[in-house]
């Protein structure tokens, strides 16, 4: 077994294998003058290599019994307490106590007392190692280890380097820096690191592993297949199977996330982080019984668990329930005031006031104290938010623009040239020849329900247009459906890898109509109309009409603009690395109005309504009428009540849309056009 630092410890401690099993002391000081005989050495060699741990503790104690000041026995104890998840403690003091003079003593005492939590001490005993030695290289390593549980980054990656200096063969050290560099956002530097890891140790299970978490900033489908590696050498390696469901569900994979999540419980139930994050996947696929079932097991096990507190407030705020959502956030912090979600959470389930203002000590006070990137960034959006709500702008775009700065260190790059490539493929391969050609109808009679399409850039109205209809008796909303988004990006990556045009044969068409088909069937067969809310669905208009002709398609289109910084203004999954950067939100909407332009062009007249969010806000009852009948259902009064409706709502707005319609997010970017020079240019110079 290689397991995860902070997996259980296979010893059956109970405790996380770093502080347990990942620490065990690694040497033995060398013969001195001390008195034990040559062959009570030996004996005590023998049941340590045989991994005799209760016997080698027997053993020791009967020798110490007649040579108490023997350093080398008093550390050979402490290996074989801490073997079996004892307190190895008061023998590493004593063999402290014993050879003062001795490097590996004091790195066995670090050990011991970085098992119990005492950091600070174990770093001071650490440092005294290499005061005497400092060609140590464990002591090295595990000061690495230590700062890295710190999330002091820089000092980790400097240790781990000093321990790669001396020993250039050591493959954990090579892994300990990649993983360092990646979260200091030095991704080339990571990955190098973690391939040499690799290259010294193929058969490391743990290598691959961090592989796979540089890789899932850079290129997430190859951070799947080392993780896949990595659970191929070590089946029982908790960790990786929780990496890989965390990649799998940032690609909208949810089904299969939900799959590895269970893996990983089915080695250890009592895991209270797995039952988390499956109750987190649950909630996304709008499973709300089981999501809360799962929380309920994770407080089990982990009564004083915030991360579960918090995803059961996001679940009552899902369904509209905000003032519990709110006890609940704050009942997550009273457990842990550093709960960096539940902080956050709080800015998000309604509009902040300047009478928040112990909200914003509180969580100007955790910035101040020097987060990692990834939890800085979470604050940062709220901060952002809070001024944005009290209408100071230019504090609000400053600590979003922070936040973004800190997201792109945690998402892969945005390649604006492969996007613009993507876009070409999609024009060139679904053209109107092709849809002529290769559209395979499936009849209404084959429907039982007919599904509509709500698509356009995020944040561009299309939860509003969902609740809305949602709110009609014969419509039902199934949320955003990732099925049309992976299809195509796994068809794309195919023909990026041949280095050959995008092609979907007909076995292709037919399997996913009939997959799309079995996902529909799911939800209640008494709707007239499925409600598919994914916005990028935009990229699959043409696979979308060849297998559904009658589906109706409603594009949002909201001003490019507003559109963009509302983007900004969120933090979304790694899928979508464009968001952090002015620049490539406005690259990315230029493919992607270059690409509605063209379904415009080659779909037939009829199929594809756009829907002005200024004017359905506007004016809602006109504009609502104009989209039931797009979809030939009746108008139903209910409608214009959307924000009573009950149902689950998953997405960023989720508290919007439970409010009366409010206009004042329209022209929302003139209050920032001092900041948002790149992206003036998606509109013509009279409009600025």
């Amino acid at each position: 077994m290689n397991p995860g630092r902070n997996t259980p410890c296979p010893c059956g401690s109970g405790q996380k294998y770093k502080y347990c099993c990942g620490r065990l002391p690694t040497q033995i000081s060398p013969p001195s003058h001390e008195s034990e005989s040559h062959s009570e050495l030996a004996a005590l060699a023998a049941l340590l290599d045989a991994k005799r741990f209760a016997d080698l503790e027997e053993q020791a104690r009967i020798v110490l019994a007649t040579h108490p000041l023997s350093g080398r026995v008093w550390q050979i104890l402490g290996v074989a307490l801490a073997s079996q998840g004892k307190d190895s403690l008061q023998a590493a003091l004593m063999a402290v106590h014993c050879l003062p003079d001795c490097a590996p003593a004091y790195l066995n005492l670090g050990n011991a007392l970085a098992r119990v939590g005492r950091s600070i001490e174990a770093e001071g005993h650490y440092q005294q190692a290499l005061l005497l030695d400092p060609g140590l290289v464990q002591a090295h390593f595990n000061l690495g280890e230590l700062y890295m549980e710190r999330e002091s980054f820089e000092q980790a990656a400097t240790s781990f380097g000093r321990a790669i200096e001396i020993h250039p063969g050591f493959a954990p050290a090579h892994a300990g820096f990649g993983q360092a560099c990646l979260r200091l956002g030095q991704y080339g530097k990571a990955e190098a690191s973690c391939r040499r890891a690799i290259q010294l140790q193929p058969s490391s299970a743990a290598a691959h592993n961090s592989l796979g978490n540089v890789l899932s900033k850079l290129d997430p489908q190859e951070a799947i297949a080392s993780y896949r590696t990595a659970l191929a050498l070590s089946p029982q390696f908790i960790e990786a199977w929780l990496n890989l469901a965390n990649t799998l569900r940032g690609l909208g994979r949810l089904e299969e996330a939900l799959h590895n999540y269970q893996s990983a419980l089915a080695i250890d139930p009592n895991f209270a982080p797995a039952h988390i994050e499956l109750a987190t996947t649950l909630r996304l696929q709008g499973r709300t019984a089981e999501c809360e079932a799962a929380c309920h097991l994770a407080l089990r096990i982990a009564p004083e668990s915030a991360g579960a507190l918090a995803v059961l407030a996001e679940l009552r705020a899902d369904v509209g329930r905000f003032s519990d959502a709110q006890e609940l956030f704050q009942s997550a912090i009273s457990k842990d005031p550093e709960s960096v979600e539940a902080w956050a959470g709080l800015a998000r389930i309604r509009r902040m006031t300047k009478a928040d203002a112990d909200w914003l000590s509180g969580v100007q006070n955790l910035v101040a104290r020097g987060l990692p990137p990834r939890r800085e960034m979470t604050l940062r959006y709220a901060i952002g938010k809070y001024f944005d709500d009290i209408k100071g702008f230019p504090e609000a775009f400053r600590n979003f623009q922070r936040a973004n700065e800190l997201a792109r260190r945690s998402a892969p790059e945005h390649d604006r040239q492969r996007h613009q490539r993507s876009i070409d493929s999609i024009i060139h391969s679904h053209d109107a020849a092709w849809l002529q050609q290769q559209r395979r109808g499936v009849t209404p009679d084959r429907l039982t329900t007919r599904p509509v399409f709500i698509v356009g850039m995020l944040r561009s109205g299309t939860s509003l247009a969902e609740q809305i209809l949602a709110s009609h008796p014969a419509v039902f909303g199934a949320g955003e459906l990732p099925f049309w988004s992976t299809e195509l990006n796994s068809q794309l990556i195919s023909a990026f890898a041949r280095n050959s045009p995008l092609h979907t044969s007909d076995d292709r068409l037919t399997a996913a109509s009939e997959a799309y088909l079995q996902l529909l069937n799911r939800f209640p067969s008494g709707a007239a109309r499925v409600l598919d809310k994914m916005p990028t669905n935009y990229l699959a208009l043409g696979l979308i009409h060849a297998v559904f002709p009658e589906a109706r398609i409603i594009h949002m289109q909201r001003h490019p603009i507003d559109t963009c910084l509302s983007i900004y203004f969120q933090h979304f999954e790694a899928a979508n690395a464009y968001t952090h950067d002015l620049e490539d939100l406005a690259d990315y909407y230029r493919g992607y109005r270059r690409l509605m332009e063209h379904w415009r062009a080659v779909l037939p007249a009829g199929a594809i309504l756009d829907v002005s969010y200024e004017q359905l806000v506007a004016d809602t009852p006109r504009w609502t009428r104009a989209i039931l009948e797009f979809l030939s259902l009746p108008w139903d009064p209910r409608c214009l009540e959307f924000q009573r409706t009950p149902r689950t709502v998953v997405t960023a707005s989720k508290w919007q849309v439970r409010q009366p319609i409010d206009r004042g997010s329209v022209d929302r970017w003139r209050r920032y056009q001092q900041f948002l020079e790149p992206l003036l240019t998606l509109m013509p110079p009279t409009s600025v």
